[in-house]
């Protein structure tokens, strides 16, 4: 705005625009009354977005503001929805009643909050962090993550792959980055990989580390929670199975490719968590799987321990529904932040752990050793139970209404309040009695009206004979109106309770949310604990609800795993129609390949055992009717690829860079996934590529399966004594095919391309000349074996490289070239014909 507009604003809009000035990168929520008014720019930006009426108020003389409002007790819904597409809101309240204000009403910005520092629960997803990262680049990244809302602080170093495959995992909401990156490249891949991810710049001078970057932000947008956050924890991602984004992508672990919800994940399978803390601990477990046999059989222990005691789970169960979401509930203890309604749900929460502890005290000699340490690490919390159950009523209003928060017998001054609010006509009325009794004037009466508040009323007669003591305070046609000091003493007691009973509730509220602080730390070990026990019966009810069994965990590098199952198949399926199968690899048989049609269930099959793998490794049981599985330490997947034009990248680029990632970083504990490796080039080149990237990984001692249409590729299993060939069974009816969907061992005979296709719906005609090519394609042998091991690259429909000599040499014309150009063809031609 030119200085000459800001001249003639009203003083209303000066005010506005002198605090919009402090917050210039939100979205100001300017409090009028009973709505949030936007003005200006804001206005604009957001009324579309919000689906608001976007009008105009006058701001000044022949000067009008765009405005669009919302009304402030329906603001969490548009907050909310402002921070989803990434803006900054900064809440702008009247920090004075309008009544008592001597002008313009002061208002202050009272909360900030930003797509990844926004610690109020009502905004927040259940069973989903919402994390704010912190990305530092150099010889190592320096990465941070902090959820506030559950008192979570944590950092790591890691080589840029890795760390890039962290932020991957956390899917933070907001990630902070030093603004000397701003035209980096790295910039555009992540708003690639994280398109809801919001990036934020900061000043360099920020970025000691990664953790100072997160302090700096905190205590520009939140500086009042600055000193409440939790001290950043190291953590090691290494420590546990390491899945990439590419893993955790195409085997569907939290999200669908379909549409991206978490229907028909694992996770999907897997959530019959009954907290909201237990549900956000299970998707850690299914990103992070562990790596030490011994903590992976604490945990299986426990998961047994529930698949036979039904009876216990069931009360268990029962029980967990009645605990609020325990870890955000304490989180916002910790940084000084919960509501009335909030200790609340800590107080019935609280009112439940002892049962939930004596629970397991029948069975305690028999507790698995990780159960005995979680129902240990459950406080009991008497004191503060007893506390926050004297002290707030049952069912406590926000501050902001006026209460009731604090129950009766709690403070004498608030209740001799309360009853002089509640009873005022009470007291009124027994001052009249006296007053009558005392005077002699039967005819008095006190009333009260808004302009001159409670009165003393006598008829005319009667005024003469008031006491000296009575005030004149009107006088109408036929009666006086006066007052006493004792009615005015009463006047402004009554007048005063309510402020007084507010302020006083408000400050009785805060000294108990000082108590309750001070049991932070141990209200966020027993919510980890509780979130832990719903995680771990979880696990067991999926396993009898699905039929899984427990896996043996093993140090020696064999895997066994029979008929198993994909978890997310069976479920859509149903009990009974889905078709396991058998996987056995050692030393002896570590790379197999496995040919067969589309649709036949070769990737199915793949997945299903990379997932038996990591529900192992988490501690779960597993669908198949028996496993044994070494412990892994990578699990790589390379299944389907689409180009990646922001970055420039091929879909056959993106292949071969996944290839090179896998071979780079695989080692003989790890598990690797290959789905039609080199299809994204011309036959040969891919066939070549795919050969030598199975013998690499053969050489490496890597656990290979390998799904192909290469049917040459078979060939190495003659070569390698560890290669094995296995395929998908299909059984033929006339013309036509029935998958059986299992996996057998040997090579396909062929690949039913073309009955696919007619399943798929292709018109007849085009089979019919399908069948016709490839007829003569096999007559003239094109695609045999003899013709891959001589390094030919024959295409089928363009001409062979004779006939594109010979074309060329018809195009020249002697003429027309220099025999410096005539020497350079030649050589050229020379070339070809060798080739």
């Amino acid at each position: 705005m030119r200085g000459s507009v800001k001249q003639e604003l009203t003083p209303m809009f000066k005010q506005y625009l002198q605090i919009k000035s402090k917050y210039p990168d939100c979205i100001l929520f300017f409090r009028l009354g009973d709505f949030y008014e936007m003005f200006f720019e804001d206005a604009e930006r957001v009324s579309k977005l919000l689906g608001l009426v976007l009008t105009k108020r006058e701001a000044g003389k022949n000067f009008y503001a765009h405005m669009c409002g919302i009304p402030a007790e329906k603001s969490d819904f548009y907050i909310q929805k402002l921070l989803e597409l990434g803006f900054k809101v900064a809440i702008c309240e009247q920090v004075e009643d309008p009544a008592l204000a001597k002008g313009l009403v002061r208002r202050e910005v009272v909360r900030t909050y930003t797509p990844g520092l926004n610690p109020e629960i009502s905004y927040l997803p259940g069973k989903d962090k919402v994390y704010l990262a912190s990305f530092l680049p150099g010889t190592k990244v320096h990465l941070a993550f902090l959820e506030i809302s559950c008192g979570e602080f944590i950092y790591t170093e890691l080589p840029f792959d890795k760390a890039l495959a962290e932020l991957l995992k956390k899917e933070p909401r907001e990630i902070l980055l030093p603004d000397n990156l701003k035209e980096d490249p790295l910039i555009e891949r992540l708003k690639a990989l994280l398109p809801k991810a919001h990036l934020t710049f900061l000043p360099r001078k920020a970025f000691q580390d990664a953790i100072s970057s997160i302090n700096y932000y905190v205590e520009t947008y939140q500086p009042e929670l600055k000193d409440k956050i939790s001290t950043a924890t190291w953590y090691y991602p290494e420590d546990y199975l390491f899945l990439d984004e590419n893993a955790k992508r195409n085997l569907e672990l939290i999200r669908n490719l379909w549409d991206g919800s978490e229907k028909y994940s694992l996770y999907w399978v897997l959530d019959e968590t009954i907290t909201p803390m237990g549900g956000r601990l299970l998707k850690e477990w299914i990103l992070y799987p562990l790596r030490d046999a011994r903590e992976i059989l604490r945990r299986q222990s426990v998961v047994e321990f529930f698949y036979e005691r039904k009876s216990l789970r069931h009360r268990l169960r029962e029980l967990l529904q009645k605990i609020s979401d325990l870890e955000r509930i304490a989180g916002r203890c910790k940084l000084k932040l919960a509501t009335p309604k909030e200790l609340a749900l800590l107080r019935d929460t609280l009112s439940f752990i002892p049962e939930l502890k004596a629970l397991f005290e029948e069975e305690k000699d028999l507790l698995p050793d990780l159960l005995s340490q979680i129902i240990e690490d459950m406080y009991e919390f008497q004191d503060l139970y007893e506390l926050l159950k004297n002290t707030l009523v049952d069912d406590p209003t926000p501050l902001s209404k006026g209460g009731p928060i604090i129950r009766r017998g709690v403070s004498e001054e608030l209740d001799s309040l309360r009853d002089l609010k509640e009873n005022s006509v009470e007291y009124l009325t027994n001052l009249e009695r006296e007053l009558r009794i005392k005077t002699g004037l039967a005819n008095l009466k006190i009333g009260y009206n808004k302009v001159f508040g409670y009165y003393i009323e006598l008829p005319k007669a009667q005024a003469r004979l008031a006491p000296s003591y009575f005030e004149r305070k009107q006088t109408l046609t036929n009666a006086e109106r006066f007052t006493t000091p004792e009615l005015k003493d009463l006047e402004a007691k009554i007048v005063t309770a309510e402020e007084k009973i507010k302020a006083l509730e408000a400050q009785l509220f805060y000294e108990l949310k000082d108590k309750t602080t001070e049991k932070s730390t141990e209200l966020l070990s027993t919510a980890k604990a509780i979130a832990t026990l719903d995680v771990l019966q979880t696990l067991a009810e999926v396993a009898e609800r699905e039929g899984y069994v427990k896996p043996e965990i093993t140090e020696e590098k064999e895997l066994i795993i029979e008929e198993g199952r994909h978890p997310v198949l069976e479920k859509i399926l149903g009990p009974h129609n889905f078709i396991p199968n058998s996987l056995r690899m050692n030393e002896n048989s570590r790379l197999h390949i496995i040919t067969g049609p589309n649709m036949g269930g070769k990737s199915t099959f793949l997945r299903q055992n990379a997932l038996i793998i990591i529900l192992a490794q988490m501690g779960s049981f597993v669908p198949a009717s028996y496993a044994k599985i070494p412990i892994f330490d990578r699990v790589f997947t390379r299944i389907g690829a689409g180009d990646e034009l922001i970055r420039g990248r091929s879909t056959f680029m993106v292949e071969m860079s996944e290839c090179a990632n896998i071979i780079k970083n695989s080692t003989p504990k790890s598990f690797v996934l290959l789905d039609e490796v080199g299809r994204g080039t011309s036959t040969f080149d891919g066939l070549s590529l795919a050969w030598a990237i199975a013998e690499k990984l053969y050489q490496k001692s890597v656990f290979t399966l390998l799904a192909t249409h290469y049917f040459e590729l078979t060939d190495l299993a003659k070569i390698y004594d560890g290669i094995k060939n296995y395929h998908v069974e299909v059984k033929e009816w006339g013309n036509e095919i029935v998958f059986l969907y299992r996996i057998k061992e040997g090579r396909a005979s062929q690949s039913y391309g073309i009955e696919v296709a007619r399943l798929a719906g292709l018109d007849e005609d085009i089979i019919k000349r399908a069948q016709e090519i490839l007829k003569k394609l096999e007559e003239k042998g094109i695609k045999s074996s003899t013709e891959v091991k001589k390094g030919k690259q024959l295409s089928i429909f363009s001409p062979s490289p004779s006939e594109k000599v010979i074309e060329k040499i018809r195009k020249l014309n002697p003429e027309a070239i220099t025999p410096l150009q005539a020497l350079q063809i030649l050589a050229e031609l020379k070339r070809e014909i060798a080739n």
